[in-house]
């Protein structure tokens, strides 16, 4: 959609998954030039530099990153949400490439991110480079007209992040 509309925060993202999980993902961010990499057993890379998540264990520092679905009805619930997150966080990003919020996550931009409604070529990529950094990937369980979704945090606060936002 970003791409659609101008807006400069778009990627192209292309993962290798096998019965085990991700095998390898790449993010590649053409506005920037910054190309993200990751392979199963191995730390996630920047344009060929190692990089890491965030060790954050305190969520009132943490800069969390998120996304909104497309139906009004689920955009409503996850208002509610943000509402509930702001105050317990440092602040709050949404820029529309969930690709790229999570290669930003696992280079330690972020340091979490969840969002509701993505799907599997959205994350695909993202969630491999967060794994290869370090970062714990919990799914989130559809609930009412919450679709399934996910939460990518530091183990430090990855269960008050995802108390809040499941």
């Amino acid at each position: 959609m970003n791409f659609l509309y101008g807006v400069p925060q778009w990627s192209v993202s292309v993962a290798v998954h096998d019965g085990g999980g991700g095998v390898a993902g790449v993010v590649y961010d053409p506005l920037r030039d910054e190309l993200f990499a990751g392979e199963r057993g191995a730390s996630p890379t920047l344009n060929g530099a190692a990089v890491a998540g965030s060790q954050s264990a305190d969520l009132a520092t943490s800069l969390v990153g998120t996304g909104f679905a497309y139906s009004a009805e689920v955009r409503a619930l996850q208002a509610r949400v943000v509402a509930e997150l702001l105050p317990r966080v440092r602040d709050v990003r949404r820029m529309g490439s969930a690709a790229l919020d999570l290669a930003w996550t696992a280079a330690g931009r972020y340091d979490a991110f969840y969002e509701r409604g993505v799907q599997a070529w959205d994350i695909a990529a993202g969630v491999v480079l967060c794994e290869c950094a370090g970062l714990q990937v919990r799914t989130l369980d559809a609930k009412g007209v919450a679709p399934q979704g996910l939460v990518v945090a530091p183990a430090g606060i990855m269960e008050a992040l995802a108390e809040l936002v499941a």
